[in-house]
């Protein structure tokens, strides 16, 4: 057998090339996702007695490989040193469809030759919280695969641990299926995990950065489960994504200008200003709903410069839940709205294996889109991650082809 193979070139099935294909990054080359990453050569990773190598098919893109780039706010490498692991690299990807190509001793759930699709989150097995039978995301040793952990979906191999592990949809092209699982995950524990906070036939949730891949699978789940979900963008051109994808109306938060910090509430002026545009936006929620109902969810991620605005248009008794910061972490509150208004703020991250087999059942079934956006080639990497830094991403989910190959296309080189 060859120790290494072009992208494509299935090896027997369950044997194992010593070497694979890869896209890496390196401390040496933190910076720009376009030259951080690069394509390399390196030894296909071995197994435990509770992983899978999988053959990788299709990945997707996600923000937390622009950080790993970037080294910040993390140096996932220092970060995995420090812990004792060996690697000098970061090979990434944290979305994945694939083939189950080798299985460790004590692997029950899946055998050599399954089609797959693998969640993101991962936790040491004899965490005894885990092993407690407790929420695993809420153990110590919880780490996002693919960022936190090293040999992602970004090479001919990727190494998981077998629970990870969810039978691939399959309707899904493997480009379709590799693209949506970690944004779908996530949006589904923040409607669907916190009761009695879920989403239910009626309920009015409003959605922030709703044309991203994150935003539109909130769009899709929600209406799956019966939901009206508001969706906020950033321009008028993607309004009728949205609206494609479930929304039942759209906001352009561009519309307005009292984002940011929120001021003092004893400087009367400017306070009344925040509060004007705040209850403008409100007005906007009720005329894109055509009635007076506030939201009982507020999908949050945004953070600094839109909470305020999520607590003071969320419904009585209702909860903002949060999975990120991308416009900063320091948040500003007027608490009166909060106890008052008995409101809850709820952080999110990721998503438990039940919480993704369940949303990985309603794309199968039909009811949720996986929002594959656009298709690229493996060496496009660098470049997926550099639009996605620059904001210049196509809407939905970015999917990128491995092993799998175009319709007509023959096997792929080996070389750039």
């Amino acid at each position: 057998m060859p120790d290494l193979y072009d992208l494509g070139a299935k090896p027997p099935l369950g044997d194992v090339p010593a070497r694979m294909h890869a896209y890496l990054v390196r401390q040496n080359r933190f910076g720009p996702p376009r030259d951080a990453w690069k394509r390399e050569v390196i030894p296909t990773p071995s197994i435990g007695a509770d992983e899978v190598l999988v053959y990788v098919m299709a990945s997707g893109i996600n923000y937390n490989n622009v950080w790993a780039a970037l080294g910040y706010p993390l140096d996932v490498i220092g970060e995995r040193q420090k812990l004792g692991e060996p690697e000098d690299f970061h090979a990434g990807g944290s979305d994945c469809s694939g083939i189950v190509w080798a299985t460790g001793k004590d692997v029950t759930n899946v055998e050599v030759g399954d089609e797959v699709v693998v969640h993101s989150g991962w936790w040491r097995p004899d965490d005894p919280w885990v092993t407690s039978g407790r929420d695993p995301m809420l153990a110590e040793s919880t780490r996002i695969w693919g960022y936190q952990t090293n040999y992602g979906s970004y090479g001919q191999f990727a190494r998981a641990q077998a629970h990870q592990c969810v039978p691939k949809p399959p309707r899904l092209t493997w480009e379709a299926a590799g693209c949506f699982l970690l944004c779908a995950s996530t949006a589904y524990r923040m409607l669907m995990g916190w009761p009695p906070h879920t989403v239910e036939p009626g309920d009015v949730v409003l959605v922030w950065g709703a044309a991203g891949g994150l935003g539109s699978l909130a769009l899709e789940i929600t209406r799956a489960l019966g939901g009206r979900p508001v969706a906020v963008v950033s321009d008028e051109a993607k309004k009728k994504f949205c609206l494609e994808h479930g929304a039942v109306g759209a906001i352009n938060r561009n519309d307005f200008t009292h984002w940011g910090p929120m001021p003092d509430t004893t400087n009367t002026k400017a306070y009344g200003e925040w509060a004007k545009g705040a209850r403008a936006f409100g007005k906007a929620i009720w005329d894109a709903l055509g009635e007076r109902t506030s939201p009982k969810i507020v999908f949050e991620h945004p953070g600094e410069s839109t909470l305020p605005t999520s607590e003071f248009v969320c419904g009585t008794g209702g909860m903002i839940v949060i999975c990120a910061g991308t416009t900063g972490y320091n948040v500003t509150l007027d608490l009166r709205y909060h106890w008052m208004r008995q409101k809850r703020l709820q952080g999110s991250h990721l998503s438990n294996d039940e919480q993704a087999a369940a949303v990985t059942k309603l794309v199968t079934d039909g009811k949720v889109d996986p929002c594959l956006s656009k298709t690229y080639d493996f060496d496009d990497i660098p470049e997926c991650h550099q639009l996605m830094l620059e904001n210049k991403h196509p809407y939905g989910n970015m999917g990128v082809l491995v092993n799998a190959r175009k319709p007509g296309e023959g096997r792929r080189a080996s070389g750039h």
